[in-house]
């Protein structure tokens, strides 16, 4: 019978399994983001060497475990499992993997988890399409027909966007924020103001019923009102109205258009 691998190499065919392990699990979270919770992935196993680190090679048990994080800096040189050493001491450079790469991979796979998470959110109560930006999700606020865009109409200036469909067609917050108006308003009938984090605020007018209250939290994406016909208004539409933290007007073609969103 050949003689057992020596510690050094046993401890190198450890972090080997180790590395091949945390390539395995990116894969998995990309594959959970992907697919979903039904889906149960199933691990692969290395064969792992014990870490006796004794030089008469006498098996223990180990008592200071560490993980990849307590690793020191830089590369990890492994070789091939056969022992295949240069004449340094090192391991065949052939077989060299960079500890930095793996990580990326895990990160990009956890990246990839997030983005759908928040996605998934943003279209659970029916909206059309989401994007997400920098870690926010934002959704296109009705399905209908643009009919009206901002600027002058009928020698005044319309600073909104009109989307027209059926009474009871459902209305969903651009972006997560918190109420700040719910209710009757004068020229829209109802409305519903939505402040987000950034101090920017919505406004959806003419809406048939709303589902919020003030101070509510809202998420992207989340139904907070229907399509109506109330106040000043020539048919069943979404008014819609984007004012920055200052009050000002903005267009609301532009703003989607910059979170993703083409009306």
């Amino acid at each position: 019978m050949p003689p057992p691998p020596s510690a050094s190499l046993r401890g190198r065919i450890t972090l080997a399994a180790a590395a091949a392990g945390a390539v395995v699990a990116a894969g998995q979270t990309m594959m959970t983001a992907l697919t979903g919770p039904d889906v149960v992935p199933v691990a692969a196993l290395l064969p792992v060497a014990d870490t006796s680190t004794d030089a008469g090679g006498t098996d223990a048990l180990g008592t200071d475990a560490i993980g990849a994080e307590q690793l020191p800096q830089g590369a990890l040189r492994v070789g091939s499992l056969d022992g295949n050493f240069g004449p340094t001491g090192h391991l065949d450079p052939r077989s060299e993997v960079d500890v930095r790469n793996l990580t990326k991979a895990a990160d990009i796979g956890q990246e990839i988890a997030k983005r759908t998470a928040v996605l998934r959110s943003a279209l659970s109560d029916g909206a059309p399409e989401a994007k997400v930006i920098d870690g926010e999700a934002f959704v296109r606020p009705a399905v209908g027909r643009l009919t009206s865009v901002f600027g002058a109409r009928w020698g005044v200036t319309h600073y909104g966007v009109d989307i027209a469909n059926a009474i009871g067609t459902p209305i969903y917050a651009l972006t997560d924020g918190v109420v700040t108006e719910s209710g009757p308003a004068s020229g829209f009938g109802m409305w519903v103001v939505v402040r987000h984090p950034d101090g920017e605020r919505t406004v959806y007018g003419h809406v048939n019923r709303s589902y919020v209250t003030v101070g509510q939290p809202v998420r992207a994406g989340e139904h907070i009102a229907d399509i109506g016909n109330r106040g000043f208004s020539t048919g069943p539409h979404l008014h819609l109205e984007v004012w920055a933290p200052d009050g000002t007007k903005l267009n609301p073609v532009t703003w989607l258009a910059r979170h993703g969103i083409q009306l």
